[in-house]
């Protein structure tokens, strides 16, 4: 981690003004509204010697279209050439554009082989710069350099925390249904950088990202036995965290990731328990003779919501961390799977089949306000961007073929297919980078 960091410097200083804009700013998009308008905004072609500098502005621009905020206007429309983005731009030809937001940027190779990424963005109907960052990187970390750009022009205008420089890990598959062929992959979260981390014909499954480091776990069938590892995705370096004959699921990380949360079976029922990755020892939290399962902590760690059919089929349940507290909070038609809490803590997302149908939902922590994102022949497995707006899920349509991956945000509205080479299921997004 510390060589990445070394690798990757985001330089705090301005670039010939402040930061910040005045208070008086007209420029903001205001993302608790419920279905926003997205916000008209040019991108231009960063400046460079070579054909770098267009490459990250175009990820720059994909990256904020993508999130359904942003509407980028099209770069034939350009009226303005700009040669220097030092200066302040003509904002009169950006204004008949419609474009309330403008961005311009440079790329210099540095002596030393480093790429130096600067970028302007500006207010153009307020005639006046909101942002100005410079970024320094090796040339092959380009598209990560375009990911923060994205995300720091994210937060300026809505004021919340951007998520593309992130990753996904998932499930890779390949090769006929009846024979499939499971390998962990990740990829940046746009669906670029695709790597295997897995190369055996074991079947893996369900991996899940740490809220605190780069790190996973994931359930692995080695030797025909359910096996959970931890793997560093820095490093490479893997470890056993423990046999678990009858796991479905791998286990949940703690937001502090020092423990894991995970459902064990024994005897025809399933109990959720807690283990210390440090000292291995497991604390057992529920005692049913129903199949309590799925359980996912609270972004502050005090509580933990997960699937029961104690009731008679899978509904969610929340209980204290230390199991005290047990109590249902859903009461819709249907059952309901596969819970995940917010990273904001305002929201639980679910899977809900009712209907013959799975769909992807939300709902707040005490199972009022349910509201249905998405809904098909087969969706399953949402995880959360870690600014808690967009979830992303896998669906497996009727018929041949296999599962996707599609992300789609709060407002139920901005659904997108995450392309990858393989059918791909169990997604699992990261934290921010380092």
């Amino acid at each position: 981690m510390k060589n990445l960091l070394l690798r990757l410097l985001l330089v705090c200083a301005g670039l010939a003004g402040a930061f910040i804009a005045p208070a008086n700013a007209a420029v903001e998009i205001n993302i608790n509204r419920g279905n926003v308008q997205p916000l008209p905004i040019a991108i231009t072609d960063f400046i460079s010697a070579d054909g770098i500098g267009a490459q990250i502005s175009a990820v720059v621009e994909a990256d904020l279209k993508r999130s359904g905020l942003f509407a980028p206007v099209s770069r034939a429309a350009f009226i303005e050439n700009i040669q220097n983005p030092d200066q302040p731009p003509r904002f009169e030809d950006w204004k008949v554009l419609k474009a309330e937001a403008l961005v311009v940027g440079r790329i210099v190779r540095e002596p030393d082989g480093r790429l130096r990424a600067e970028f302007r963005l500006w207010d153009t109907f307020g005639g006046q710069q909101m942002m100005g960052q410079q970024f320094f990187t090796d040339p092959k970390n380009w598209r990560r350099v375009a990911h923060m750009i994205a995300d720091a022009i994210y937060e300026r205008i809505t004021g919340e925390k951007g998520y593309f420089d992130t990753r996904i890990v998932f499930v890779s598959e390949s090769g006929p249904k009846i024979d499939r062929k499971r390998q962990l992959a990740i990829m940046d979260q746009d669906g670029e950088n695709i790597r295997m981390l897995t190369n055996s014909n074991d079947i893996v499954l369900t991996p899940r990202f740490s809220p605190s480091r780069q790190e996973i776990t994931y359930m692995s069938f080695e030797g025909n036995q359910p096996r959970v590892f931890l793997l560093q995705l820095e490093t490479g370096s893997r470890e056993v965290v423990g046999n678990f004959p009858g796991m479905t699921f791998a286990p949940r990380f703690s937001p502090d990731g020092q423990r894991v949360i995970m459902s064990l079976q024994q005897d025809g029922n399933a109990n959720i328990y807690t283990m210390d990755l440090r000292s291995r020892t497991t604390t057992r939290l529920t005692s049913t003779t129903a199949i309590d399962t799925s359980p996912s902590y609270s972004p502050d760690g005090s509580q933990i919501v997960f699937e029961s059919d104690r009731g008679g089929r899978q509904q969610l349940y929340v209980m204290g961390a230390d199991g005290s507290g047990q109590r249902r909070i859903s009461f819709g038609d249907g059952s309901y799977s596969t819970p995940v809490w917010s990273p904001r803590g305002d929201l639980i997302a679910f899977t809900k089949q009712s209907g013959g149908k799975f769909s992807i939902g939300v709902m707040k922590t005490d199972g009022s306000g349910e509201r249905i994102l998405t809904t098909g022949f087969h969706n399953e497995g949402p995880t959360w961007a870690p600014n808690g707006r967009v979830l992303m899920f896998f669906r497996q349509n009727s018929g041949a073929g296999g599962p996707q991956l599609y992300s789609i945000d709060l407002s139920g509205y901005n659904e997108q297919q995450v392309k990858t080479p393989t059918f791909a299921s169990d997604p699992a997004w990261s934290p921010l980078m380092d």
